[in-house]
């Protein structure tokens, strides 16, 4: 992957390299615990008479009391769970949890040095997420392997991810990936035979976008919103083509995971809030180690730098 300086002026169109928590459950308790605090505390302006006024109030504050705790012990199990589970995958730490999904979602606009002429209209290409919160999102591309143990591993560590899929690898096992979706992963489109775009014609670049629409629509039920070109290369007429297909986002990303390594796209070669990183679906084939191997390294280096992994489609 070609390393960038942040917000610097150049066209890279998403060129990769060829080798290839506590906040949301901490918010709803500290809402609890404001609600029994003030479930406890009279009104001027209530109606009941004083004795029903306190029996009725003591009872509020009592049932809050109660549900302060079992969100506590809730918390606890849910703390022991992911422990274990981190340990039966064997990662270094458990993964932090992500903050609640924010109510209002982040205007998206296409990154600097990755536009396209007349693009003002068209779906807006990007490698982060404005936004504040410390996480990532974790995107798996193309669908060549299909490890049960993967799908497995990412249901018990409940680690969200986003797969964009090629028809030509996932056609001869659709029922692991409608597996995949029963499980909460968005499927989305990375064209029908992940051909070179740019050396498309418009017409081509259409039939391989729409004809994906098509097919995801068919097998899974539901028209995808997000596309992501293959290789990360675009031109004017993809993004028109996606456009017309129903594409609302390009998301690209900000660094590459593999078993062993991460690859960078900025300069100081680290994760940012917002950062969209990008794996495969591959194996022992093509890789030093297996799918469970992979997010085992991008866990680690994730969590070891303070981020979690949070739902792409929460902030778009």
């Amino acid at each position: 992957m070609q390393l960038v300086r942040q917000k610097e002026h150049k066209t890279l169109h998403g060129h990769r390299s060829a080798a290839g928590p506590r906040g949301r459950v901490g918010v709803a308790l500290a809402a609890l615990l404001v609600a029994a605090l003030g479930t406890g505390c009279g009104s001027s302006a209530d109606s009941e008479t004083p004795a029903k006024t306190k029996a009725g109030k003591g009872a509020e504050a009592a049932g809050a009391a109660g549900a302060v705790a079992g969100s506590a012990e809730q918390l606890k199990a849910a703390q022991q769970a992911r422990i274990a589970a981190a340990k039966k995958w064997k990662l270094a730490k458990p993964p932090l949890m992500a903050p609640a999904a924010p109510q209002t979602k982040p205007e998206i606009s296409t990154r600097e040095g990755f536009e396209v002429e007349g693009g003002g209209e068209l779906p807006p290409v990007f490698t982060t997420v404005p936004t504040e919160d410390k996480v990532v999102f974790l995107t798996i591309d193309d669908g060549a392997e299909k490890d049960p143990e993967f799908l497995k591993m990412m249901q018990e560590l409940k680690i969200p991810y986003t797969a964009f899929l090629s028809d030509y690898l996932v056609r001869d096992n659709y029922p692991y990936f409608k597996e995949m979706q029963a499980a909460g992963v968005t499927l989305n489109n990375h064209t029908l035979n992940h051909r070179y775009m740019p050396a498309l014609s418009y017409e081509e670049q259409h039939e391989e976008i729409c004809g994906q629409q098509d097919t995801i629509q068919k097998q899974f039920g539901k028209r995808p919103t997000l596309f992501r070109p293959p290789y990360g290369n675009y031109n004017e007429d993809t993004l028109r083509a996606a456009k017309s297909c129903g594409i609302k986002a390009v998301p690209l990303w900000n660094a590459e995971a593999f078993p062993n390594r991460m690859d960078w796209r900025e300069w100081d070669r680290d994760l940012h809030p917002g950062d969209i990183i990008l794996t495969h679906f591959r194996g022992r084939e093509d890789w030093k180690g297996s799918m469970p191997d992979m997010i085992r390294h991008v866990m680690k280096t994730v969590t070891d730098k303070g981020y979690a992994v949070a739902r792409l489609e929460d902030y778009l």
